[in-house]
C-alpha cells in the first residue's frame, strides 16, 4: 500500500489539511513514526515534538509485546500476560525503559511542546496491539489539550473502535477487519530507523 513511511506521512497528511495553520502540535512516536510526523508537520505548518515509548516485551520473548511505557503517562499492559509475570523483573524493567526515554529524548535534543488549550495530533506508521500509542495518548492528556487526533496509515478495525473511545478523532488511511500480522506488511520499504537517520530529520534547535 505504502512505499515507505515518507510517502505514507504524505498521505496521511493531505487527510489532515483542516487543521493545516490551526493551534495544532504535532507528536510522533521514535523511531517509525518519525518520517510521517515530520511530513505532517511541515504540510500543516505545525510544530513537532515527540512523545517517546518504549515497548514492553515478554520476559522470555522480547519480541512479543505485553505492555508500554511512556515519558510522564501510565504503563499500559495485556492484563492476562502481565499476571504471569514477575513483579520484581516488571519493576526493573519499567525502570530501565524509562531511563532508555531520558537517554532518548536527551540524544534527540527534543524540548516538550505544550500542547495546553491545543490540538494534538498523534502519528505513527501504524498500530498493531496499540500499547504504545495507548500509552502515547495518556501522556498527551496530561497536558490538557482541547481535542486529540490519531493519525496512523494502517491499524486493526477492533484497534481502531478501541481508540475512539480514548481521543476525539482517528484518522486512518485503511482500517483493516483483515490484519496482516505486522504494520511492516503495509509497507515496501520499512527498513529500521537508527537514531542518526532521526537526528537528520528533526530539527529541534
Amino acid at each position: 500500500m505504502f512505499k515507505n513511511r515518507e510517502d505514507a506521512g504524505m498521505q496521511l497528511a493531505e487527510m489532515l489539511l483542516d487543521y493545516q495553520d490551526q493551534e495544532v502540535v504535532v507528536f510522533t512516536l521514535p523511531r517509525g513514526g518519525v518520517p510521517l510526523g515530520v511530513a505532517v508537520a511541515k504540510r500543516l505548518n505545525a510544530p513537532l515534538d515527540l512523545i517517546i515509548t518504549r515497548k514492553i516485551g515478554h520476559p522470555f520473548n522480547p519480541e512479543y509485546a505485553i505492555g508500554a511505557i511512556s515519558e510522564n503517562g501510565k504503563a499500559f499492559y495485556n492484563q492476562l500476560e502481565i499476571a504471569k509475570v514477575d513483579d520484581t523483573w516488571l519493576e526493573n524493567e519499567e525502570a530501565r525503559l524509562r531511563n532508555e526515554i531520558k537517554r532518548r529524548r536527551h540524544k534527540y535534543g527534543a524540548k516538550e511542546v505544550s500542547v495546553s488549550s491545543k490540538t494534538a495530533i498523534i502519528v505513527d506508521d501504524g498500530i498493531a496491539t496499540g500499547f504504545t500509542m495507548l500509552a502515547a495518548i495518556d501522556d498527551v492528556k496530561k497536558d490538557n489539550p482541547n481535542r486529540i487526533i490519531v493519525a496512523i496509515p494502517v491499524v486493526p478495525e477492533r484497534m481502531a473502535e478501541q481508540l475512539e473511545k480514548e481521543v476525539d478523532e482517528v484518522v486512518a488511511i485503511e482500517r483493516t477487519r483483515a490484519y496482516l500480522g505486522s504494520v511492516g506488511a503495509y509497507y515496501k520499504e520499512f527498513g529500521q530507523i537508527t537514531d542518526e537517520e532521526i537526528l537528520e530529520q528533526l530539527d529541534f534547535k
